[in-house]
């Protein structure tokens, strides 16, 4: 009895001890602590290879997360009860050379013998005591087919799919697969407790299976080649690369060859100029220094002549001539010596100035590129595309290589006394900012946070709804739905523009490259004033309401519809002509600002999502190109009116409700 009972707890835990990856008994049984489910350790790793990018695995049976640790698979822990009992499996089935070598034992009596033949009619192995047997009781093994295990293993004769007896219906074969429970079952099983599941025969799921690992196997195989191929030609592109590369860098070495042999001779000439005022220099002063050797002569020669003991001896001609010879010597000492033009000649030497050239850098030129891709082909063609733009000619430079990306930060966050009304550029780095009823007048604000009040009279507590410099200093107002005021810069008025508004929308202001003031009013039209605001000019008729507009160098008008719905950009010449119009999404409002280089810069804000995006866009004559959308950027957003005004070509201010935001921008 404790025999059977020992023999039937090896048959029933060998099949327990099974690897559900390998398929084969367990080697260092290991335990996924999520699950529970229970694997080899090194299925796990061969499993693990396909996941090295994240942090935890999937169990292969039921799809639960285990987070793995910086070792992974060796630091999940070992099962010890399945490992306890495959140590004992193998120690009582021969140990593990018999299981890696395959030795079927008998499955007809409970010796565990090394079978040595098969039984096609029982589907059973048995030992030698078995065949014996199974020979002699011919009254219950008559005509069973037996073949030798040797041709079996030698593969002369196949013995066909082995079926496992059904633990429940003892008779039963195992030859049906639930797929929804994932289990070998009978017949029986199936009427009893599968029904309605989705059911195969074991041998034809087993066939379908081994079908499908065999087109993943070709697959595997397949993209395995294509991968390596892939490398190859990663590699044969790395050289493009280099090559590439290598004629930028020739490129820009022969720019400065050139660049520095024009310096040299620049400089050859320059040192040329310098000795030939050296030369001038020296010969003037040699001039005064001949000079007054000269006189010294002159004046030796003389005094030898006069100089003489024998002067109370001399005839009456003779002295007379020494009297002239001594009034001439004495005339000659009395002329003033010349101590002024040689400090005069080392003073002009030193008031000579070098003045260097205008060129303010110094730049051989720029990298250019055409295409953004990130595969190989396009790598190697990114690099092939890389060009080398020389500098102007007018420019001698030693120039920089460019490739960043463009980008934006706020390197500056105002907080505002009340609610922005209007916006306005007031020197490359300041703006003026107006305010409505609830905070009056103006402020001027630097991008460093700097504030002052705009005090001039009446503008110091004036409703200010919008707001444009013009060129002599004067400030364009908006002061309600009908009226802007033009106020010099010692705030006298110089002229008020009255505009009908069927709308009751403030007015807002702007000015044109000629200094010409634009109005808008929330209708679908643009008025164009002179720069003295006593005459209207012309009408532009637009297709959407226009609340912002902002003209370039050329006239073009950029419109903006800004917190309607929906917000729409359009581009118009004078003549009303529109180009293509960008429309965002409900809820996402356009604001525009046209920078000194006829650049658009358009900001898109999102209130419902509080994000704000920047995109620059070309002119491609009435429409709009987008060059470059830029990094989302922290902002606080109370409310959608908001105003963006260009600075200079790096520098933007946007400001909403009571926050003003300076924006750095790097192309």
């Amino acid at each position: 009895m404790a025999e059977k009972c020992e023999s039937d707890k090896v048959s029933s835990s060998s099949l327990n001890l099974i690897c559900p990856l390998c398929l084969d008994i367990f080697v260092e049984a290991t335990i996924l602590t999520s699950c529970g489910h229970t694997f080899c350790r090194q299925c796990l790793k061969k499993y693990d290879l396909t996941h090295q990018d994240l942090d935890h695995m999937v169990c292969p049976l039921c799809r639960e997360i285990t987070k793995l640790s910086v070792n992974r698979v060796d630091d999940l822990r070992l099962n010890v009860s399945i490992n306890g009992c495959v140590d004992d499996y193998h120690a009582k089935c021969g140990g593990m050379n018999a299981v890696l070598e395959m030795c079927q034992k008998c499955t007809t009596c409970k010796s565990l013998k090394d079978a040595v033949s098969f039984c096609l009619t029982c589907h059973c192995y048995m030992c030698d005591k078995c065949l014996h047997s199974h020979q002699q009781l011919t009254m219950f093994f008559d005509g069973h087919e037996i073949v030798s295990m040797d041709d079996v293993i030698e593969g002369k004769v196949n013995i066909g799919h082995l079926f496992e007896k059904c633990s429940i219906h003892k008779p039963e074969n195992k030859d049906m697969f639930c797929e929804d429970c994932k289990v070998h079952v009978c017949h029986k099983c199936v009427l009893v407790d599968h029904q309605n599941h989705k059911i195969k025969n074991q041998v034809n799921f087993e066939q379908e299976l081994r079908r499908k690992v065999t087109g993943l196997a070709q697959r595997c195989a397949d993209k395995k080649a294509e991968l390596e191929k892939n490398i190859q030609n990663i590699e044969i592109q790395r050289h493009e690369v280099h090559t590439a590369v290598q004629t930028l860098l020739d490129d820009v070495r022969q720019a400065y060859s050139i660049k520095a042999k024009e310096l040299e001779e620049n400089l050859r000439k320059l040192t040329e100029q310098i000795h030939a005022l050296e030369r001038s220099f020296d010969n003037d002063l040699n001039v005064l220094k001949s000079k007054d050797r000269q006189r010294i002569k002159s004046i030796c020669s003389s005094i030898t002549l006069v100089d003489n003991d024998r002067l109370g001896h001399l005839e009456t001609d003779t002295l007379s001539a020494h009297i002239l010879l001594c009034e001439e010597l004495d005339s000659m000492l009395k002329e003033v010596t010349d101590h002024t033009s040689a400090e005069a000649i080392k003073k002009k030497a030193q008031e000579k100035r070098f003045k260097p050239a205008d060129d303010t850098r110094l730049d051989l030129g720029s990298i250019s590129e055409y295409t953004d891709h990130t595969s190989a082909e396009a790598i190697k063609k990114k690099a092939q595309e890389k060009r080398f733009k020389p500098a102007d000619d007018t420019q001698l430079d030693l120039g920089s290589i460019s490739g960043s990306d463009p980008k934006m930060e706020v390197i500056q966050c105002v907080n505002l006394r009340g609610v922005m009304w209007g916006m306005a550029q007031y020197s490359l780095s300041t703006v003026a900012i107006g305010y409505g009823w609830d905070a009056r007048g103006i402020d001027i604000i630097d991008s460093n946070g700097g504030k002052q009040r705009y005090r001039n009279t009446p503008l110091s507590d004036m409703e200010c709804f919008d707001l444009v410099l013009q060129r002599d200093g004067a400030l364009c107002v908006s002061t309600g739905y009908t009226e802007a005021h033009i106020y010099s810069p010692l705030g006298s008025t110089k002229a008020t523009i009255h505009v009908r508004n069927d709308t009751y929308c403030y007015l807002r202001v702007n000015r044109s490259s000629a200094d010409e003031i634009i109005i808008t009013n929330y209708e679908k039209q643009i008025y164009i004033y002179d720069p003295t605001g006593s005459t209207l000019k012309h009408t532009v008729q637009t297709k959407h309401s226009t609340d912002q507009a902002s003209t370039t160098r050329t006239g073009l008008i950029v419109t903006s519809s800004c917190d309607a719905n929906p917000s729409v950009m359009t581009v118009y010449d004078r003549d009303g002509n529109a180009g293509e119009s960008l429309q965002a999404p409900k809820g996402v409002y356009l604001y525009a600002a046209v920078d000194e280089q006829d650049r658009v810069y358009v900001a898109s804000v999102d209130t419902k999502n509080s994000s704000i995006v920047i995109r620059l866009y070309d002119l491609d004559g009435l429409n709009l190109k987008e060059r470059v959308e830029f990094n989302a950027l922290d902002m606080t957003l109370c409310s959608s009116g908001c105003y963006l005004v260009s600075l200079s070509p790096d520098m933007l201010a946007f400001a909403c409700d009571k926050k003003l935001y300076f924006i750095k921008v790097s192309l």
